[in-house]
Parts: C-alpha cells; sequence; structure tokens
C-alpha cells in the first residue's frame, strides 16, 4: 500500500474515528466537572464526594479487564456503538439517583464504557495510522477529546443557568451519545475496505519499530514476520487471509493478565511512569472540582472556569504531536510531568489565602497548559509498543496499566483529604508527579527512543 492511498484513507476515516469521540468527549466533559457538586447536593460529605468523582476512573480500570477481549470479538465500530448505549443507560441511573451510593454506581457504568468507548478507537488508529504520522494522529484523537472537554463544560454551565439543577448537565451526554450512535451506524465502517493481509503488513515502507528487539524481548518474534523493506516483499510474505483470522482469534482468546505476563518487562517500567501520568491527569479532573467546593465557587462558575482552562488544554494537541513526531516522545512526557506536578505542589499552598479564587483560576490554567503538551502521549506511546497486527490486548493491558494509577489517584486523594486536608492531598500528589517525570526520561529512550527519518 502506498503512502498516497494510506493518506486516502485517513480521510476516509477521519469522520469515523473522530466525530464519535467529540460527541462522547463534549457529554462526559459536560458531567465529569459536576459529579463532586452533584453529590454535593445528595448529601455527600468532601471526601466522599471524591471518591464518587473517582468511580469514573476505577470504572474505567475495571473496564480495561474485557475491553480488549470485547474489541477482538466484535470489532472497533461495534464496540464503540454498544459502549454508547451501555453510557446512555449509565446517565439515567445517575439521573435517577435518590442517593451517593446511586450516583456512584451510575458513574461507575460510565468508566466501564469508556474504557470500551478509548480502547477501540485507540486500537483503531493505531491499526491504520502509518508510523511517520502517528503521534499526530493520536495527538489530534487527544485534541477531539479535549475539545470535547472544553465544550461540555459551557453546555452544562449554560444548562445550570437556565434550569437551576446541576443534573440537567446529565442531559447534555445522552443526547452526546445518541447522536454518536447514530454517527457510527450511519458511516460507513472503513475496516471493511481493509482485507487481513493489509492488517497484517500495513506499511512496509517503514520499519515497524525503533526499539531494538533485546530491549523488549516479547514481541521480538512478531517484529522478525515482518520484511524491512518493500523489496523483500513477496506472495509467501504476506499472511494468508485464512491464517490472518487464525491469528486474530488467537489474540482475541487471550485475556488481560496473560497478556500483561506477556509483555511484563515493559509494562512494569515504563507502564509504572504511564501510571503516574494516568495519576497526574486524574487528580487534575478531580482536584479542581474538589477545591473550587471547598473554597465557595458556585457551580456555574466551577464549569466556567474548567471548561476556559480545557480551551488551554485543547489548543496544544498539535503542537504536541508534532514535538513527539519531530523531536521524540520524551520531549512531551516529561515537561508535562513537571508541570502537572508543579502545579499540585503550588496549590497545596493556596487554599486558606484571601486571593485564593485568582490562585485556583491561575493554577487551573497552568495545569491545563502542562497537560496539553502531553496531548496523546499515553496512546502514542502504547501504540509505539503494541503488536501491528490485531493490536488490541496489548493496548488492553497498556490501558490497564495507565488506568491503575487514574483510579488509584482520586480515592487516594479522598483518603488523604478525610484523614488530613485537601491541600496536604495535593501536595503529595504533586511529589509523585515529579517522580513520574524521572520514570519517563529513563524508560522512554530505552522502550521507545523515535524519531522518524523522514521528519528530521
Amino acid at each position: 500500500m502506498s503512502k498516497a492511498q494510506r493518506a486516502l484513507n485517513l480521510r476516509s476515516i477521519a469522520l469515523t474515528a473522530f466525530l464519535p469521540t467529540l460527541l462522547f468527549s463534549v457529554g462526559e466533559g459536560a458531567i465529569i466537572p459536576l459529579i463532586p457538586l452533584v453529590a454535593s447536593d445528595l448529601g455527600a460529605t468532601l471526601a466522599i464526594a471524591g471518591v464518587i468523582a473517582a468511580m469514573v476512573m476505577l470504572g474505567e480500570l475495571v473496564g480495561d479487564i474485557p475491553s480488549g477481549w470485547v474489541v477482538s470479538r466484535i470489532g472497533e465500530r461495534n464496540s464503540m456503538i454498544w459502549a454508547s448505549v451501555i453510557t446512555i443507560g449509565a446517565v439515567i441511573i445517575c439521573l435517577t439517583a435518590p442517593n451517593p451510593l446511586v450516583l456512584g454506581l451510575g458513574i461507575f457504568l460510565i468508566g466501564i464504557a469508556t474504557a470500551v468507548f478509548a480502547l477501540a478507537r485507540h486500537a483503531f488508529m493505531t491499526s491504520y495510522v502509518p508510523l511517520v504520522y502517528r503521534a499526530r494522529a493520536l495527538s489530534t484523537l487527544g485534541g477531539v477529546f479535549r475539545a470535547g472537554w472544553f465544550v461540555g463544560p459551557f453546555l452544562s454551565a449554560t444548562l445550570i443557568h437556565l434550569t437551576g439543577s446541576t443534573q440537567a448537565a446529565f442531559w447534555v451526554f445522552i443526547v452526546c451519545c445518541v447522536l454518536a450512535v447514530a454517527m457510527l451506524v450511519i458511516l460507513p465502517d472503513p475496516t471493511r475496505n481493509l482485507d487481513a493481509s493489509e492488517r497484517a503488513v500495513p506499511e512496509q515502507a517503514v520499519p515497524e519499530r525503533a526499539v531494538p528487539d533485546r530491549a523488549v524481548p516479547e514481541r521480538a518474534a512478531p517484529e522478525q514476520a515482518v520484511p524491512e523493506g518493500p523489496a523483500s516483499a513477496t506472495p509467501a510474505d504476506v499472511t494468508p487471509p485464512g491464517a490472518a483470522e487464525t491469528d486474530a482469534a488467537a489474540l482475541a482468546a487471550r485475556g488481560l493478565f496473560q497478556t500483561i505476563r506477556t509483555h511484563r518487562g515493559v509494562l512494569v517500567r515504563l507502564g509504572t511512569g504511564a501510571a503516574l501520568v494516568g495519576a497526574m491527569r486524574a487528580s487534575r479532573t478531580v482536584m479542581l472540582p474538589l477545591w473550587a467546593v471547598s473554597i465557595g465557587i458556585s457551580a456555574p462558575d466551577t464549569a466556567l472556569i474548567i471548561g476556559i482552562a480545557g480551551g488551554i488544554d485543547f489548543v496544544l494537541f498539535y503542537a504536541s504531536g508534532q514535538i513527539m513526531d519531530r523531536f521524540g516522545r520524551i520531549w512531551s512526557a516529561v515537561p508535562s510531568m513537571i508541570g502537572l506536578g508543579v502545579g499540585h505542589v503550588a496549590l497545596a499552598f493556596t487554599h486558606d489565602l484571601p486571593s485564593n479564587v485568582g490562585w485556583f483560576i491561575g493554577i487551573a490554567l497552568f495545569l491545563s497548559l502542562a497537560n496539553g503538551i502531553g496531548s496523546g502521549l499515553l496512546m502514542t506511546l502504547g501504540a509505539d509498543l503494541a503488536p501491528q497486527r490485531y493490536p488490541a490486548p496489548f493496548l488492553g493491558a497498556w490501558r490497564f496499566t495507565a488506568d491503575f494509577g487514574s483510579a488509584a489517584a482520586p480515592l487516594a486523594l479522598a483518603g488523604i483529604t478525610a484523614l488530613a486536608s485537601l491541600s496536604i492531598a495535593s501536595g503529595i500528589v504533586g511529589v509523585f508527579g515529579l517522580f513520574g517525570a524521572v520514570l519517563l526520561s529513563r524508560y522512554i529512550p530505552r522502550f521507545a527512543p523515535h524519531r522518524p527519518r523522514s521528519l528530521l
């Protein structure tokens, strides 16, 4: 397949990959900043509100367990459709919740559906995007997600202003999921135009990995099976369709924990750094609404501030992809983690200041800046490390590793807040962010030292 043909394919899948993601993210962005406020309205304490907010990340962690199997079995598009349908049911539970417990259950189910939706779109992009465009394509996907988080809070703030009820924002998520399902059903599935052999050898002109075989030994066999250049490609080198389907069935049957054992070397080392990235992002998502509640900012103002901060996060997505593609993944990862760590530490000292609202706004913007320059980082690293053929099982394990941090951080925040204070929790999380920057600076050059020659 030529590069021109691949570019045409990318244009043809843009609507299928990006528009449903945008719709889903707008709905998610509309409710996430308001979960602690809704929980507080139902009678939850600050610590319990933090636990309920953490149910999204905990649900994503649990959803990562079957998501690789689900996507391998029913396909990327069908997975996104069913995840959207489940999300609609979960949001209805949240709307009718009489107490914080039921609200937490609904938020947990949203997290499970989000995990399947996210893995499906990640696997889709990993399979069909050439290596030299990978970081920019996945950063764009991350940017689409951030665009939803930018638009969603403004929609929810408008609804709250018109209705006077924070729960009205949940209707935004329902409408967005209905539109996403309609989009996925109506638009043609671009995967039907690619046969098994194209999935097996998607871009022979570009080396599949820049990582030495010894760095990730468990992936050596699949790499050796792929020809290094187009001159060596013969009909015998291309996997027959029947054999590819057999391999797909075998990979689909592989469970999450078996995949983790197979790739334990990279998942323990670089995966720990990825978990800390997820922890810092999740902490920021939960910390800002909790901080707003603790210093007395109203619900519409909270949504407005977080929405503006989300705009900074959004506009940096393509810059992040350019940095990763041109200079390497480490130049996006380490500055992003340093910024997130420093921002959390700084926030810890502002709670009781007379100008705490101004400090809150400034640090929220700074955290969005730090998060924005890391847009698409985890998806890009996962795509770099995953087998090119049928990447869903490995990506499920990779996302499970990252989402473990995403789930643990909000729960840790709630626990430390209950035992000490929100300020101490913010400071401790910030220190872990700086430690994550050290880990990434050590292991990214070893496992993902990617710099495409064509972009130098």
